[in-house]
């Protein structure tokens, strides 16, 4: 029995009938709004798939990526056309129950179409809360497309997903500024002096006479003179030499973005004239 559990999984999966054979892929399940049961689906048959029967889901299984359900090919290929893009009316409802009910089903009783009462859950007209009562009276349910519209013409709406691509702003790192003292040499030129002693020897004249005879005439003197010169002297002063501040630009780029999307395409399935 397919549960409401087991319904995203169901899209697309192969239907396969009670003689095993393929009878198409699982396209749109409807379920009863009030139960949220699924009671019926729309299997795609056909050369390309095209053409979408509907089928009772009471009594399908669900088994290895299959759904099995209790009908030949030829039954559900034939059951009542009706349109899967949009809501089934009480009417159609009942003509699906009534061509399920009658003798092409290998599960139905041929006579009183009633429904097999040895399985569970299974059709029976006269028995209250019967499968009458659980119909699906809110719309489709589709867990693909969504709910269907109630108005349908002739035309078919073809779909595509389109990429929309925006952009977001994420923290990639942080930047600090941050001071630390390092220690190097200078060299400084430094222009220095300092006295160095020369000897003078002038010969006596009229001028100097006077001093030169002055003092004893033989003696013993020392005369001492005192020398300087100038040395580097190192003194340290901290003066500001310049400002650093953080300021953050704005690099604008492109980047690459791919992502897939599904589109419907449509085509045309079934005998056409060759004279138009």
């Amino acid at each position: 029995m397919i549960s409401e559990q087991n319904i995203q999984n169901l899209i697309g999966a192969t239907v396969v009938g009670a003689d095993g054979d393929k009878i198409g892929t699982l396209g749109q399940i409807y379920v009863d709004p009030e139960t949220g049961r699924p009671n019926w689906a729309t299997v795609k048959t056909g050369f390309f798939g095209m053409s979408e029967s509907f089928v009772p889901l009471e009594q399908a299984d669900q088994n290895d990526g299959e759904v099995r359900v209790p009908y030949t090919k030829d039954v559900v290929k034939d059951a009542p056309n009706i349109d899967p893009d949009r809501e089934i009316s009480d009417d159609e409802e009942d003509r699906l129950y009534d061509y399920y009910r009658g003798p092409g089903s290998v599960n139905f009783h041929s006579e009183g179409g009633v429904y097999d009462d040895d399985r569970a859950g299974g059709y029976d007209d006269d028995r209250a809360g019967g499968y009458d009562d659980v119909r699906a009276t809110g719309g489709t349910y589709d867990t693909d497309r969504g709910t269907r519209g109630t108005s349908g013409d002739d035309a078919m709406t073809r779909s595509e997903e389109r990429l929309n691509v925006g952009t977001e702003r994420v923290q990639t790192g942080r930047a600090r500024l941050r001071k630390y003292v390092v220690t190097e040499q200078q060299n400084v030129t430094v222009p220095v002096s300092r006295e160095e002693v020369r000897l003078e020897r002038e010969p006596i004249t009229d001028a100097n006479k006077g001093d030169a005879l002055d003092g004893p005439d033989i003696t013993e003197a020392e005369h001492e003179v005192t020398l300087t010169e100038e040395r580097p002297v190192i003194q340290k002063e901290t003066v500001p030499v310049e400002r650093v501040r953080l300021e953050k630009d704005t690099v604008t780029g492109t980047e690459n973005v791919t992502g897939d999307v599904r589109k419907e395409e449509i085509e045309l399935e079934g005998d056409t004239s060759r004279d138009r």
